[in-house]
Formats: C-alpha cells, sequence, structure tokens
C-alpha cells in the first residue's frame, strides 16, 4: 500500500487562479477540523439522507452505503459485471426463476458476527414493512408473494396478514438464501447489486427499537453502535461537517483494502468542494461543477467528462391546478430552450434532452416525442383557454423547487426567465438543502421540482419502472393504466425486438402527459487525482471504495503515456469526438 501522496504545487497555483480569496476557505476547514487527514478524502455533496440500506435512494447516500455494507453481489468499477459480493457463489435453475446464493465462509460483520443467509432474509423481509418505509422495495416484488404479502388491506378492505411461508425468500440453512421469482428477470442479478439490497445487523437494531421506540434510528446509527458487513466501518460523524469511515478488518477481504481511513465530508457549495480539491484536502469531487470553471478544467488530466447514463429533470406535480393539465405541462416542456442550458449554463458536453431515457440505453433507442417550439406553447394555452388572444397567461405563479447548488440555481434562473419570456409565466424559486428537499418532494409539497434519475443498470426499465402507478420513487401523483400494462408485458417480454417496442411505446405516453419535464442528459464531472488507481471508469460513474489505492509513479506514468495515445486518436477525429453517442432527436428536424 502506497502512502498518500502529498498537495502538488500545480494544485494549489491553480486554485489561486481559478478561485482567489476562496482560498482562505480551505484554511479555515483545516483549523476546525483538528484532525489528522484521511488516505482519501471525498464529497459528493451536502449532508447525507441516512446510513441505512432501506432508507437510501440518492447517489450521494449510495456512495457511503458502498463503504459500510456488501449485498450478496457487486459490479465491476470498470465493467459493470455482476460479481462476488458477500456470496461467493450462485446456482440459477433451468427455468431462470429460482437463484440459490452460497455466502462465504469468512463472511463475517464488523462486530465479528459471522454474516448468515438468514441475516439476508429478515434484511429482505424487513424492506417490505410499512414501518420501514423503504421507497426502493419495488424489486423485490419479482419474487414470489412479497407483494401481496406485504401488511395491508386486501382489496374488499379487510386487513391482510403477511404469510411469508409462501414468500420466494427462504434461508435454507446458514450459508445459502433461495429467492424464487414470479417470472425469469434478465436484469436481477444486477438489481441485487444495488446498495439497498445490502444486510442490516438485526442483532444491534432490535435491542435498539425495543429500548428507544422513538429515537432507535438516530441511535443505530452512531459510531461504535452501527454494526456493518463492508470495507469500512463508521468511526465518526459530524452533522454537516464529515463521516470518517476506517477500513473494517472483519470484512473478509480487508488484506486487499488500501485505504486505511475515508473521510466524506459535507459540503453543499461546488465552489468550496472544487476549491477543496484543488488545496489537497479532498482526492475526488464528483457532480455539478461550477459552469464558469468548467472552460479551465477541461483541459486538465484529472477533469474528463464521460456519457453517463442519467437524465436531469424536472417532476411536475399533477395533482396541483394548472399542472394537472396536460396543455399546461406540454407549454413548459416546449418553450424551454435546452441547447442554451447545456451550452451557456453547464458546458461540459451535456445534451438536450427530448426523451427521458438518454440517447443510448444498451440497443434501445427511445422515441422522440416533443420539440422546442415556443410559438406552439402558446398556442397549447390559448386553445386551453388559459390565455387570450395577445398570448396573456391566466395562470398562478409557479414554484421551482430545487436543492441547494449553485447549477440547480443556475439552471433554474435560466428556465423561469425562458418561461417567462415565452409564456408570460411567473415563476418563484425555493431552494431546500438535501434531507428537507426530499422529504418535501415525497410529500408533493411543490409545483415543479428538480430531479435527476441515474439507471440503476443499462436497460429501459431501469428508467421507466419508476414511472408505474404507486411507484415509491414516482412522487408526481400521475397514473396511467395503458402505461402500466406495457411496462409489465415488457418486463417479463423474452423476445428483445418486442422488449424494446413495448418500453417505447410506454415512453411514448410518458412524453406525452410529461408528468416529468427532462431538460438535459448527463456527462460525468469526477475530478479526481490522477494518483488514484481502482477508480470507477464506467457510464454509471459507480464506485467500488474497496478497490481504491494509491499508484506509483511508474504506473501514474504508464497511464498518462496511454491516455496520451487514446488523446491522440480522437482529437484526429475532432475535439469533441467519442465525448458522446449521436442522439437521433438531433437527427430530426
Amino acid at each position: 500500500m502506497l502512502p498518500m501522496p502529498s498537495t502538488s504545487g500545480a494544485r494549489l497555483a491553480l486554485a489561486t487562479a481559478l478561485l482567489g480569496a476562496l482560498g482562505l476557505c480551505v484554511v479555515a476547514f483545516a483549523l476546525r477540523s483538528g484532525r489528522p487527514r484521511a488516505d482519501f478524502a471525498f464529497t459528493g455533496g451536502g449532508e447525507i439522507r441516512s446510513l441505512a440500506p432501506p432508507g437510501v435512494t440518492g447517489v450521494p447516500e449510495g456512495r457511503v452505503i458502498r463503504l459500510l455494507y456488501e449485498g450478496l453481489v457487486a459490479r465491476n468499477p470498470q465493467t459493470l459485471a455482476v460479481e462476488p459480493g458477500a456470496a461467493a457463489s450462485w446456482k440459477v435453475s433451468a427455468d431462470a426463476r429460482t437463484y440459490t446464493f452460497t455466502l462465504r465462509d469468512d463472511a463475517r460483520w464488523s462486530n465479528g458476527d459471522p454474516l448468515s443467509a438468514a441475516d439476508f432474509e429478515w434484511s429482505f423481509r424487513r424492506m417490505l414493512e410499512p414501518a420501514t418505509a423503504c421507497e426502493y422495495a419495488s424489486p423485490l416484488w419479482r419474487a414470489e408473494g412479497p407483494r401481496e404479502h406485504t401488511p395491508g388491506f386486501a382489496p374488499d378492505g379487510t386487513p391482510r396478514e403477511r404469510d411469508w411461508k409462501r414468500a420466494g425468500i427462504v434461508a435454507r440453512d446458514e450459508r445459502s438464501l433461495e429467492i424464487r421469482l414470479e417470472r425469469a428477470t434478465p436484469h436481477f442479478l444486477p438489481l441485487l447489486s444495488l446498495h439497498v439490497f445490502a444486510p442490516v445487523h438485526r442483532a444491534s437494531l432490535e435491542p435498539l427499537q425495543q429500548q428507544f421506540p422513538r429515537e432507535w434510528a438516530t441511535r443505530w446509527t452512531r459510531p461504535g453502535t452501527l454494526v456493518s458487513n463492508g470495507p469500512f466501518r463508521l468511526a465518526e460523524r459530524r452533522i454537516g461537517e464529515l463521516l470518517r469511515f476506517e477500513r473494517n478488518e472483519q470484512y473478509w477481504d480487508a488484506d486487499n483494502v488500501a485505504m486505511r481511513t475515508v473521510d466524506v465530508l459535507s459540503v453543499e457549495s461546488w465552489s468550496s468542494a472544487l476549491n477543496l480539491y484543488l488545496a489537497g484536502e479532498l482526492d475526488w469531487v464528483d457532480g455539478a461543477i461550477p459552469s464558469s470553471l468548467v472552460p479551465e478544467l477541461l483541459g486538465r488530466e484529472d477533469f474528463a467528462p464521460r456519457p453517463y447514463l442519467g437524465v436531469y429533470f424536472y417532476r411536475v406535480n399533477v395533482t396541483r391546478p394548472p399542472l394537472d393539465r396536460r396543455e399546461v405541462r406540454a407549454a413548459l416542456a416546449t418553450a424551454l430552450r435546452r441547447k442554451e442550458i447545456c451550452e451557456l449554463v453547464l458546458k461540459a458536453g451535456q445534451q438536450p434532452a427530448f426523451s427521458f431515457l438518454p440517447p443510448q440505453v444498451g440497443d434501445y433507442r427511445p422515441p422522440k416525442t416533443f420539440g422546442e417550439s415556443p410559438e406552439y406553447a402558446q398556442k397549447l394555452l390559448r386553445e386551453a383557454g388559459l390565455a387570450d388572444a395577445e398570448g396573456k397567461l391566466d395562470l398562478r405563479a409557479l414554484e421551482l423547487h430545487f436543492n441547494t447548488r449553485e447549477v440547480h440555481r443556475d439552471i433554474a434562473e435560466v428556465a423561469a426567465e425562458q418561461w417567462r419570456t415565452a409564456l408570460g409565466l411567473e415563476v418563484r424559486l425555493r431552494n431546500q438543502e438535501w434531507k428537507s428537499f426530499l422529504d418535501a418532494q415525497g410529500k408533493l409539497d411543490y409545483d415543479l421540482s428538480r430531479s435527476s434519475w441515474i439507471a440503476d443498470y443499462a436497460d429501459p426499465s431501469s428508467f421507466l419502472d419508476i414511472w408505474t402507478s404507486g411507484h415509491e420513487n414516482n412522487r408526481t401523483g400521475w397514473s396511467n393504466r395503458q402505461y402500466d400494462e406495457l411496462v409489465a408485458a415488457a418486463r417479463s417480454d423474452r423476445d428483445g425486438a418486442r422488449r424494446r417496442e413495448l418500453y417505447a411505446n410506454a415512453e411514448r405516453i410518458l412524453m406525452h402527459e410529461l408528468p416529468c419535464i427532462p431538460i438535459y442528459h448527463y456527462v460525468s464531472q469526477n475530478l479526481v487525482d490522477p494518483r488514484v488507481g481502482g477508480f470507477g471508469q464506467n457510464a454509471l460513474n459507480e464506485q467500488s471504495p474497496k478497490h481504491w489505492y494509491w499508484r506509483s509513479d511508474e504506473e501514474l506514468a504508464d497511464a498518462r503515456s496511454k491516455t496520451s495515445r487514446r488523446s491522440e486518436r480522437v482529437e484526429s477525429h475532432g475535439p469533441r469526438a467519442g465525448l458522446y453517442p449521436p442522439s437521433r432527436a438531433e437527427e430530426r428536424p
């Protein structure tokens, strides 16, 4: 294991050149912390929402969960191929409906307890408890029984009891877990690699639930109390400042975990995060780099935007007038000028979005169902009786909701101005810190709310499932029976071409009804120290902290040489060649 490299003079020089007086915040941060620097430090935004796998939906929280926990399977950080995790191996039945996982003999919790198949069985069943409030339990509905036997009410209104004897999630013995599916699901293994399917330590959680029924959740996730099974354990937590993790010596592969300590800093401001990186206080910054700095960063070896299977969009609360009318939603969608947002605000190669799915997800190509036309938006509102012949609107002011981050405000200000100019619509901006933002969105406490969706795996279902009726991640109040039927049919269809057509028809409905307004498709914006080895360069920007290490001078020089040769090949085809696949939307007039 190599020691952590020292801060380079080049970083400090560029920090001064780019950010000037902001450098003072680095000194202030160091004085406040009063602790040795971790081997590796990064930030993905502000304070995270939860340290418990069932309570996590966001990307920032998911990265923390991967430090703490490990599910049955994992994904290779370069290829995204499914690999063994806590399970050493698995078998799949001939009809592809029954999966039998064999856990590792040396799999243990951070307190030394053996990890058993019963831990996974209990954790999966707990996800389906209403009290757990897991927003991502729906993938488990693919197994036999869980959806039907989750506590609730039967169609006739009578209380319904859970019958786990009929559920297809069973610990056959100490090391063997069986999951029986209702029907074959091609992407079931990639689904199981999601952080929400990490196990929870029952022996430490249940006593706290009994002793502290109202505050057990905050007590359970404290350092010294939280028990996990991943490559790191929680060593320190300072709300609003940082989380510190130490290598979990009980982890089955601890000998191959290079970093001894990892810090996750709670930094809302991306200007501050970038400044901390340039001064050597952070090793990785991910997310919306301040757009004014993107041109300066594009030539650096530690900043290389890449295609990313994600979409930036605005959710529409269809339960609130006038947004309950499709014409209003369509007018909002068509009045936006996305290219202006991408080129003048974002500047890192993002592509305007005229579909919910990115231009290419596997072998699926999304349909284009709308374009940009302020004149058409005005016509829609006039025909709906919401504007007079002169285009004067009769709509209340709308509120545009977003979480605290410079780029979200920048985009919101441009969108609000475009709507004001094209439609005469007044839009008020409302920002919240991350946790409050998610809470408000979940309660439909908004008109329009900034969102993003990053694929869990490279398949249309990872994008389109969330808009089905009752899905935990819908959060718009929208429901469409025909859409639900198309997605359900595609999910179980084994014919590739027919399956793609079913999904395309479903996306046409989604983009006609517009409970969500796509803005742009992402590129990853990792700013990462070139010395970091094992860093995942994949279309999901998914990282595996156990693989991180510091590269030697020789390895770094070799990597730079390979990058230089690749850059020469790209330059020969144009300065932006290979950054993003061509969009069908751009090929049409």
